[in-house]
């Protein structure tokens, strides 16, 4: 099998290996990554948090952990521009730098071998944790603890003045989900470092790991533009046409689309 067909059945376990899927997302883009290896040395990092960890309900170590972890170096990526290796989990672990949702996949890989309950949770722009049954979520990078109050500031904060908080954004990430979002994340990442190849990848993934929206259509075909490749695109924006609700996108859309030759069927 080749890499995305490794990361594909990592899922399909019982429970889903997610964070063996992550570094077999990063071997597309590293030919010469062996996750297994990786997984394998994971171990010494279980040992390190383990030994670190205070005699609590295994109900009560969910902070103590992501305090452990960040006592051990690991932290938000702050590098601007945002790179890359901040998403491609074997450089976090070498690194011990990552955006949130990279250091949310290492957390939840430690707790679920260390048996301590911890859900993603798929929070708009900065991903977070939360154990069963909390009245709060924790932050990733460090183990902050975020209550109602907290979550809608860091929504504005994020997404500007007119953000309200919605109960979907709150919500538990399965492993799917959080493997579409690492995607978005390196499509991202891959097209602001002008490497439209890679971001290609990435942008094929996300269509498999879950329901596709508008704007992930309109991603590939942006990169399609890039690559030249005008009849993928069209492809993607006619995709992208059929999901869109907004009638300012729509118009858009079809503008675009007459551009290249095609005049799609409005209903």
């Amino acid at each position: 099998m080749n890499p995305r067909q490794r990361c594909l059945a990592c899922l399909d376990r019982a429970p889903p290996a997610t964070l063996e899927a992550a570094l077999w997302i990063a071997a597309e883009h590293d030919a010469q990554l062996r996750p297994e290896q990786v997984m394998q040395e994971f171990a010494g990092l279980v040992q390190q948090v383990s030994a670190g960890l205070p005699r609590l309900p295994a109900a009560e170590l969910a902070q103590p952990l992501l305090r452990r972890l960040n006592e051990l170096d690991f932290h938000d990526d702050d590098y601007i521009p945002t790179q890359p290796r901040a998403a491609l989990l074997h450089q976090v672990l070498q690194r011990r730098r990552g955006q949130p949702l990279s250091l949310a996949i290492i957390a939840l890989e430690l707790a679920a071998r260390l048996d301590i309950p911890l859900n993603g949770v798929n929070f708009p722009g900065h991903f977070l944790l939360r154990v069963p049954g909390a009245d709060h979520l924790l932050d990733p990078c460090g183990g902050r603890r975020l209550y109602t109050r907290d979550c809608r500031e860091l929504l504005l904060r994020l997404h500007g003045p007119h953000a309200e908080l919605q109960a979907e954004h709150l919500k538990v990430a399965s492993p799917s989900d959080q493997l579409q979002r690492l995607s978005r994340n390196l499509r991202q990442l891959h097209q602001q470092a002008d490497d439209p190849l890679a971001a290609l990848k990435d942008a094929e993934r996300v269509l498999l790991l879950g329901p596709p929206t508008m704007q992930d259509h309109v991603a590939r075909a942006d990169i399609y533009q890039r690559l030249e490749c005008p009849q993928a695109e069209r492809y993607d924006l006619e995709r992208a046409l059929l999901l869109c609700d907004d009638p300012a996108e729509r118009l858009s859309l079809t503008q675009r689309l007459h551009k290249k030759g095609h005049s799609p069927a409005l209903h």
